[in-house]
């Protein structure tokens, strides 16, 4: 067979990872495979598209994706999957018409090593210890999209010996049974390869941090060591788990924490977080909250704010922030500490005030 995999014009710093499994097994009995993404024209004529999907706010960029190909190729069958068409089945049938298409993950496809040719720029193994999570957050898409934890016991081999990183796409690594074990094997390698980056690019559930796991996460050296702050509640485990990371070994430079607003928390809420976080001296990313069927993005507000505060915390991200992250540098947690409410700690200084200043 021809295989075509096409990866919609929707932007994403990482590969298409489930189309990489596609072809892997594709490529195992003999088949031809292509990656394409719009409007590159394949060497061959498919006898299958398959394409995959992103956030549902993206689907504009899938449609116009199957749309450019079933012109190109009319009659051949389109497999649609990924985040979108798992999410909103419904809709990506009515709007995109795929012959077939494939909500959540392929249980065979699962343990398949990718097929990392196909993206010659990249250089990193991304991987899945677990599946789903205990958590089943409301406002989380996982539980639609992997509704049951599952996990497996080691990760070595799934890791290349070429690339120069890994990264976790665990949705809860530390919820695993196994993940002292995978700890342990990641600082076998971090032996033998001193500039070996990790990367649990999701988060640790800090929940779950315990002094054991927090030394073997120190151990690994990592150069971001990512949290999450989705709600008030959450303080209290949330700093417990710093400190103990911190105690084990890791620089508070090293830590970023997500934290979630325009969900069920008021601006004051946010406010708040942000200024727990600066005041532990670690570094804040903002996570605006995006309903998951959203066809929009950035298009829902949450009772309590506004379009003007939301923008307002964009370009705070932008102007203040360090790649969308806000540093906890003195003179921003000063600014955000000393503030009366969010508003004020997001204004901006005009040019003539900063030359003032």
């Amino acid at each position: 067979m021809n295989v075509l995999c096409v990866w919609p014009n929707y932007y994403s710093k990482y590969p298409p990872l489930g189309l990489l499994k596609l072809s892997a097994y594709h490529r195992s009995r003999g088949d031809i495979v292509q990656l394409v993404r719009p409007p590159e024209v394949p060497r061959f004529v498919p006898d299958v598209i398959y394409v995959t999907s992103l956030f549902t706010y993206a689907w504009e960029k899938v449609k116009e994706a199957v749309n450019f190909y079933r012109r190109l190729f009319p009659g051949k069958p389109v497999v649609l999957g990924g985040i979108y068409a798992s999410l909103m089945p419904e809709h990506a049938e009515e709007e995109i018409k795929p012959d077939y298409l494939w909500r959540g993950v392929i249980p065979e496809l699962d343990e398949v090593l990718p097929d990392y040719s196909l993206v010659p720029w990249w250089d990193g193994s991304l991987v899945f210890t677990s599946r789903g999570c205990i958590r089943r957050c409301p406002f989380c898409a996982v539980p639609k999209l992997e509704p049951e934890f599952t996990y497996r016991p080691s990760v070595t081999d799934l890791i290349c010996e070429r690339y120069s990183q890994v990264v976790f796409w665990d949705n809860n690594f530390l919820a695993s049974p196994y993940h002292m074990e995978i700890l342990s094997e990641l600082a076998d390698i971090k032996k033998r390869r001193r500039f070996f980056r990790i990367d649990f690019n999701q988060g640790l559930d800090a929940r779950l941090v315990t002094p054991e796991n927090a030394k073997a996460i120190a151990s690994l050296r990592m150069q971001v060591v990512r949290l999450a702050y989705d709600s008030s509640s959450q303080r209290e485990p949330l700093k417990r788990a710093i400190d103990m990371l911190v105690e084990a070994g890791v620089n508070r430079k090293n830590f970023l924490v997500y934290v979630m607003f325009n969900y069920e928390d008021t601006p004051d809420d946010f406010l708040r977080k942000v200024q727990d976080l600066l005041s532990w001296g670690v570094a804040v990313y903002p996570m605006r909250y995006q309903p998951t069927d959203a066809l929009k993005k950035d298009s829902y507000v949450a009772p309590g704010w506004t379009p003007e505060l939301l923008e307002m915390v964009a370009d705070a991200r932008r102007v203040l922030g360090v790649n969308g992250a806000w540093p906890p540098y003195e003179a921003l947690k000063r600014k955000f500490l000393d503030a009366s409410d969010l508003e004020d700690a997001l204004k901006l200084r005009s040019p003539k005030e900063a030359v003032a200043t």
